[in-house]
């Protein structure tokens, strides 16, 4: 959700709503480290994170919405491969409007890829005074804020 713009209209704040588990956990240095250098700094966006707390997963009104019409629409068939996965996401459908859009992403994803701590000293993060580890600001490396 953008939250501010600049005088062109284009953005210049966003908020993202995350979970607290997987890649973009709330302790994950590389979802920091990434978002810093990969979004914030590369399109000067100031990115404010605020992660539900662990568990709280089942209130997402995104999986409610979204993934329980995904699973009916599987209906437990084997989903052996990729194209199989794809067409069951793209073909879920809702009476209230609900169109489903997936990509495949073929690329090269290592596991096990670490953040150094001189990687996660040039990350621009600031903590939010009210529940700190789940909720903080990254601000675009070039901003003086």
């Amino acid at each position: 959700m953008v939250v501010d713009e600049d005088w062109r209209g284009l953005p210049t704040r966003l908020l993202v709503l995350a979970d607290c588990g997987g890649s973009n956990g709330s302790r994950t240095r590389a979802w920091k480290y990434e978002l810093q250098t990969r979004f914030c700094d590369r399109f000067g966006l100031t990115v404010t994170v605020c992660h539900s707390p662990p568990g709280t997963s089942k209130w997402n009104p995104i999986e409610h919405r979204l993934f329980s019409e995904i699973s009916k629409n599987w209906a437990g068939q084997p989903l052996e491969r990729y194209e199989t996965v794809l067409n069951f996401l793209r073909t879920t459908t809702t009476e209230a409007g609900l169109v489903v859009k997936a990509t495949l992403l073929d690329g090269d994803y290592p596991p096990g890829i670490k953040v150094s701590e001189a990687q996660m000293n040039n990350v621009n993060l600031r903590h939010h005074r009210i529940l700190p580890m789940w909720n903080y600001t990254l601000v675009p490396a070039r901003s003086k804020m």
